[in-house]
């Protein structure tokens, strides 16, 4: 039965992503050329500046992407943590004290593991 709810939080998430990915696909659309001539006379300056551009939102989907996976991990994660420490708290509850300052301690590591995917996405779009 545990695998079953797994599999099923699973699904969700790739429904969502492949959902996120096929609404993302307007973004990525070519506007059409004004003429062939114009598109020949294209100068070095205006090549390197849409060099530039795809190297930038190149940058910001690696960075939604990752900031991304670890939230929805540490969503499943948190949600599989407060599911288990309430459980455990239902079974002795005269040990809710140290189970609930584990679980607050444990939070904490989750939390600081998505900060960090944000500080690394916040690198990658200025630093690099």
């Amino acid at each position: 039965m545990k695998t079953l709810n797994i599999k099923k939080i699973l699904s969700a998430l790739l429904v969502v992503l492949a959902l996120a990915a096929v609404l993302a696909v307007p973004a990525f659309a070519e506007e059409p050329a004004a003429s062939a001539a114009a598109a020949v006379t294209q100068t070095v300056e205006a090549a390197e500046a849409e060099a530039e551009g795809l190297t930038t939102s190149g940058k910001a989907i690696a960075c939604a992407v990752a900031v991304g996976i670890a939230a929805a991990g540490g969503a499943i994660a948190m949600g599989l943590l407060g599911a288990k420490a309430s459980e455990s708290i239902a079974r002795q509850p005269e040990a809710d004290g140290k189970i609930r300052t584990s679980m607050m301690l444990t939070l904490v590591f989750i939390e600081t593991a998505i900060i960090y995917a944000l500080l690394v996405a916040i690198l990658i779009i200025f630093v690099l």
